[in-house]
């Protein structure tokens, strides 16, 4: 399903969770694939957001630092480990003082009736029961401070009770203190406890959001991002390049710098890719949206593509997915290649015509027709079946014709019964009887028709 959309149609998206509008401009004069602006959404505004994790914290030692993930981790253990080492050492010592107090209230059950005569009769009672039982401050202050209804045999009963309670429990956590597998074994059983609490099987832990498969990856095609209108390229004979908006620019009416003239006039649109083929065999691709304007007189394409100062541009054209080229070079070898294959994703560009030393590539030019026509400096034109030049994607190819002097000028394609059609001034002439230039690839050839540019070149 598409969603059909106006030009410069801005959508406002309204995000619950931020509360907060984002919009998002929609340039197409097409029809919209709602998966691949739902992508551009998330890649431009901040619907998916991805964001770095920096554990820079203070260790054990109150030290600024950064941990990798295993180094937080066992921070978090040995934390724990102290956690439990320090309660455990604050309940020992709340069980020693509790088990002093209980120690001076048992010797005050068995001297009941000593205590309560020197409660009622001495002027300092807790002096006198410190030195007569050797009491310390606490356990004098305690029973002094008890009740009288803790006077009960059962009061003493209990009393008993929880003191072997407390005595056992001491001798735990002595135990535990001093033992390092056993703390490790504690904090194992607390974490246990934890997830039993907070799992996700609980009420409490159970996940609010819900997790999905991972979508698909949509892969945006650069005319979904870049707004649609046609444009002419210009480029001239020392390379500066620019893009006129619109097309139907007249020829005779553009400038250039002094000394410089016009070398390809492309048609294009701004989601179009441009083919770039240099001398030295290799292609390079640029985006017609990233040309600069057409008010000035460009720049220089060696600022774009990796094309050295002593390289020249054989052919400018525009990307046609599905179509195939066929390339040659100045000692006439060449090949035929799938578009596809010449496309380059860096600016250095994509090497596919293999040039000898001092040989340059010469012709690139698309595969229109089932012949092959190609003319040579030495004024001699030979026509041999498509099907003879080998599919490619790099190398050197095969002999397209045989040079005695000179080498390669022009090669077309075109279709035999269609006849062969080249320019010739502002008019355009086509020849049908080609039965004396019909042979064999890697021939010699023979002089092209009568009233064939001197130029040597199909036009």
């Amino acid at each position: 399903m598409a969603l059909p959309v106006l030009r410069n149609v801005t959508c406002i998206v309204y995000v619950a969770s931020y509360e907060i509008p984002l919009v998002e401009s929609v340039q197409s004069a097409e029809l919209v694939d709602p998966d691949v602006l739902m992508e551009s959404l998330f890649r431009q505004t901040d619907l998916e957001t991805r964001f770095a994790l920096n554990m820079n914290v203070l260790d054990a030692s109150n030290t600024p630092r950064v941990m990798a993930l295993p180094e937080v981790l066992q921070a978090w253990l040995d934390h724990r480990r102290e956690v439990l080492q320090r309660r455990s050492r604050h309940r020992a010592a709340e069980i020693a003082r509790r088990l002093e107090i209980l120690d001076g209230y048992l010797i005050a059950y068995l001297n009941l009736d000593e205590v309560i005569r020197i409660v009622r009769e001495e002027d300092e009672p807790k002096k006198v029961m410190m030195r007569r039982w050797k009491l310390s401050e606490l356990q004098a202050d305690a029973i002094l401070n008890m009740k009288l209804k803790a006077l009960r045999k059962l009061e003493e009963i209990a009393i008993r009770d929880e003191h072997r309670r407390l005595v056992a429990e001491a001798k735990d956590l002595k135990s535990l203190l001093g033992d390092e597998g056993a703390q490790w074994k504690t904090i194992a059983g607390e974490v246990a406890d934890l997830k039993k609490r907070f799992g996700q099987a609980t009420p409490l832990g159970r996940r609010r959001t819900e997790l999905g498969d991972a979508p698909t990856a949509v892969i945006v095609p650069l005319e979904a991002l870049v707004e649609r209108e046609p444009v002419t390229v210009i480029c001239s004979d020392k390379g500066w390049i620019r893009a006129m908006k619109g097309h139907g620019a007249e020829a005779a009416e553009l400038k250039y710098k002094e000394g410089d003239r016009g070398r390809f006039l492309v048609q294009a649109e701004t989601t179009d890719k441009l083919l770039v083929f240099g001398t030295n065999g290799r292609f390079y691709t640029l985006g017609a949206d990233k040309l600069p304007g057409g008010r000035g007189h460009g720049e220089p394409i060696r600022l774009m593509i990796d094309l050295g100062n002593d390289q020249e541009i054989v052919a400018l054209l525009v990307h046609r997915p599905g179509r195939k080229l066929v390339v040659a070079a100045y000692d006439g070898r060449g090949f035929i290649v799938p578009e596809e294959e010449v496309v380059a994703q860096t600016r250095a560009g994509k090497q596919v015509l293999n040039v000898g030393e001092g040989v340059e590539a010469a012709v690139c030019a698309p595969v229109e027709g089932d012949h092959v026509a190609v003319m040579g400096e030495n004024r001699k034109m030979i026509v041999f079946p498509a099907g003879e030049l080998p599919e490619m994607t790099r190398g050197r190819g095969v002999i397209l014709q045989k040079y005695k002097d000179g080498g390669l000028s022009d090669v077309k394609t075109f279709n035999l019964a269609d006849g062969l059609t080249w320019r010739l001034g502002d008019k355009t002439r086509t020849e049908t009887a080609l039965q004396d230039w019909v042979g064999q690839r890697a021939q010699a050839g023979r002089l092209p028709p009568r009233g064939f540019p001197s130029s040597n070149k199909f036009g």
